[in-house]
């Protein structure tokens, strides 16, 4: 590139990046049609280009995080990246989540959200297994789904930087020291008058995760003025972590009082009321994908899961590089941990004498 074409870009990309600007990059989200739409149940079916007996896979977001987060641009998205690889992609989405929700807890998902999902994308392929593919408490609530209703039609699945032991959790150790002379009940007491954590507050959490990439974005910005596709991929995840929702307030308080400090995931049994859900239930074959470098999710309590889920029929655990975000969708996410699902992915199908997706 020329010096002058360069400086004409720089200006260009400067001015998209102000106030005034369009910004840099608009999103471009893989077409789909709507399944079902019901109260933080939304099921999308992504069109593809792959036979009509092509594997489903659901996509299972997290709380809190926008369901964009398998698909946030070009060549940075898991529904493109299953698409090409001849399979049939669906995603379930939750919506906002605010003070009204306040009442919604696991069981919202463990027993009506993620099964519903499951059997409305079995029954929109013909009856088929699906796949579920999820990221982040996503894979924690997909495990805990398959626990409880062996019965669901679920083949695999891979949960990519799940945790499932919040004992290697950054801080989590000092929390249970902390919360031990009042079992906790001061922090209950501030969910539930909030009525869950506000979106604002899950924002700012996660970028003080990632306090290094906010400390240098000013000098990030500076060196790449003219290279559009570094500054389309920063305004990508500015727009992603701009539309992060809040948790419900019973959820929270069960997610504080159940995995945080009674260790209920470490121990695979989640006790929630009276049901105790074990994660040595889960029959379906699974793949957990870690982060060494991951700030939120440590790649230990990924792996956590190598020791809990017994039953399953096949389980594996690979690592990626990058960041929570990072090792679903960044730059490298293409040759680990998208390389580690297509051939896992693959292998259910063979195992179980299907056909196999279309190169």
């Amino acid at each position: 590139m020329s010096i002058v074409a360069a400086v004409s870009r720089a200006a260009r990309n400067a001015l998209a990046l102000t106030p005034f600007g369009s910004g840099v990059g608009a999103p471009e989200p893989m077409p789909s049609d709507v399944l079902c739409a019901e109260p933080h149940l939304t099921l999308r079916r992504y069109h593809h280009p792959g036979p009509a007996d092509a594997p489903a896979v659901l996509l299972v977001p997290p709380l809190a995080a926008p369901a964009s987060c398998f698909d946030l641009r070009p060549g940075q998205s898991v529904v493109e990246f299953l698409r090409g690889s001849g399979r049939a992609p669906y995603l379930v989405d939750y919506g906002p989540v605010g003070y009204t929700d306040r009442r919604m807890g696991l069981a919202d998902w463990i027993d009506r959200i993620l099964p519903e999902s499951v059997l409305r994308t079995s029954a929109d392929r013909g009856g088929a297994p699906v796949d579920l593919v999820c990221w982040s408490l996503g894979g924690t609530l997909a495990l805990l789904t398959a626990a409880a209703h062996p019965e669901l039609p679920i083949r695999s699945v891979t949960a990519v930087g799940s945790p499932l032991d919040y004992r290697r959790m950054l801080g989590v150790p000092q929390l249970r020291l902390l919360a031990a002379p009042t079992g906790g009940l001061l922090t209950s007491a501030a969910i539930r008058a909030a009525g869950g954590v506000p979106a604002p507050l899950t924002r700012l959490s996660y970028r003080l995760s990632a306090w290094d990439r906010e400390l240098t974005r000013p000098f990030f910005v500076a060196g790449n003025l003219a290279n559009t596709d570094a500054l389309a991929r920063m305004q990508t995840i500015d727009r992603f972590l701009a539309d992060m929702a809040g948790y419900p307030g019973r959820f929270m308080d069960q997610v504080w009082r159940r995995f945080v400090l009674a260790g209920d995931l470490e121990s695979g049994v989640l006790r929630l009321g009276g049901r105790r859900i074990a994660l040595a239930d889960v029959a379906a074959a699974v793949l957990l994908v870690g982060g060494p470098r991951d700030a939120i999710t440590p790649a230990g309590a990924v792996q956590a899961g190598l020791r809990t889920l017994t039953g399953a029929r096949a389980l594996r655990y690979e690592t990626a590089p990058g960041s929570h975000l990072g090792i679903l969708t960044g730059p490298d996410a293409a040759h680990s941990t998208w390389t580690y699902l297509d051939k896992f992915l693959t292998e259910q199908v063979e195992v179980a004498g299907g056909v196999a997706p279309v190169r």
